[in-house]
């Protein structure tokens, strides 16, 4: 199955920074390259595994009372909604929305709450990015460039949501800074993420009521 998380983040950052011409040549042999590797690696490690299941097989087991399967849809619908709204209504750095909604959406395995991951978002990105302001404006400004590349490698040490949320903010600020000022960026993040969370709450409600309430075999205890 994959990551879906990095699926749609692969997504949502492509569709938030269109390129054409050259550019767009460029990615896409950057993108085919990767896939060849990928699918060399994959090939090489599993190529003695699952030799009777093709992929017929995995089509016709594919259910929509299946939680993968509606987990898959609910992710796919929403984060596509989502960056579509934030495009149609010219919401400067739309792509922070789709961010939001997409780690919403989706924790694994499908649950039909996900207000607990709602405000987790909400509060990680308001002290992730009080905690960038107050570092930008107390470091010196050759400190500055590093502060992106330290929330990754801050990043890669944490395992609680709530700390991964604030420490997504550092990257993200440090290239908005530049185009938005320092105050411009911290609350147009704050202000997406509570746009994106906010969209991805409502339609994981409503997709819950739509679909997996009438397709999953039994009710969810919530």
């Amino acid at each position: 199955m994959g990551n879906g998380g990095l699926y749609s983040f692969a997504y949502i950052y492509l569709t938030g920074n269109p390129v054409a011409g050259e550019a767009l040549v460029r990615r896409s042999l950057l993108a085919l390259v990767g896939y060849l590797i990928c699918g060399l690696i994959l090939f090489a490690k599993h190529r003695s595994r699952h030799k009777a299941t093709r992929f017929h097989h995995v089509v016709r087991k594919s259910k929509l009372s299946d939680p993968i399967l509606l987990w898959q849809l609910r992710v796919a619908l929403g984060v596509s909604l989502v960056l579509t709204a934030g495009q149609a209504f010219g919401v400067e750095r739309f792509m922070w929305m789709g961010f939001a909604c997409a780690l919403l959406l989706s924790e694994y395995p499908y649950r039909s709450n996900t207000f607990p991951r709602f405000r987790q978002r909400i509060v990680g990105a308001v002290a992730g990015s009080c905690a960038f302001l107050i570092l930008y404006l107390v470091t010196p400004e050759a400190f500055h460039s590093l502060m992106g590349p330290l929330g990754g490698l801050c990043l890669g040490f944490c395992t609680d949501y709530r700390y991964k949320t604030a420490l997504n903010c550092f990257g993200a600020l440090m290239l908005g800074a530049g185009i938005y000022g320092l105050t411009g960026a911290v609350i147009l993040r704050i202000v997406d993420t509570l746009l994106g969370v906010t969209f991805g709450l409502v339609f994981a409600a409503i997709f819950h009521q739509l679909a997996a309430v009438r397709l999953l075999p039994k009710p969810e205890n919530e």
